[in-house]
C-alpha cells in the first residue's frame, strides 16, 4: 500500500514562498500519479496540481495555473509543490494524494497523506 508523508508547511508572510514535499513509499514510484490538494476550515477540498511521475507531465486546474508548480525527484521518491506569492487566502491544510496509475484523476486518488499546515500572515 502506498504511504505518503507531506512536510514543509509553516508560517510565511504574505508575498512569500514555500515548498512542500511529499515522500512516497510502498509502491513503485515511477508508476504513480501524485497530486496536491488543500482544505481550509469551512471550505471544500480544492485540487491544486497533479504530476505523472514517469514522464513528469504536470496538470493543473485552470484556477491554479501560475503561482504553484508541481515537480518530482525520482531519486528521492518525492513530489514537491512550490508556492509563490502566497496570500492569506492560501492558508489551509495541504495534502498529497496518489494513485498507482500513470495518469492523473483529481477525484480518483485512493491514497492520502496527513496534511501539512500552511499559515500566511498579512
Amino acid at each position: 500500500e502506498v504511504q505518503l508523508q507531506a512536510s514543509g508547511g509553516g508560517e510565511v508572510q504574505a508575498g512569500g514562498s514555500l515548498r512542500l514535499s511529499c515522500a512516497a513509499s510502498g509502491s513503485t514510484f515511477n508508476d504513480m500519479a501524485i497530486g496536491w490538494y488543500r482544505q481550509a476550515p469551512g471550505k471544500e477540498r480544492e485540487w491544486l496540481a497533479c504530476i505523472i511521475v514517469d514522464d513528469g507531465e504536470q496538470i493543473y486546474p485552470n484556477s491554479m495555473k501560475g503561482r504553484f508548480t508541481i515537480s518530482r525527484d525520482k531519486t528521492k521518491n518525492t513530489v514537491y509543490l512550490q508556492m509563490t506569492s502566497l496570500q492569506p487566502e492560501d492558508a489551509a491544510a495541504y495534502y498529497c494524494a496518489a494513485r498507482t496509475y500513470r495518469w492523473c484523476h483529481s477525484t480518483g486518488m485512493p491514497f492520502w497523506g496527513k496534511g501539512t499546515q500552511v499559515t500566511v500572515s498579512s
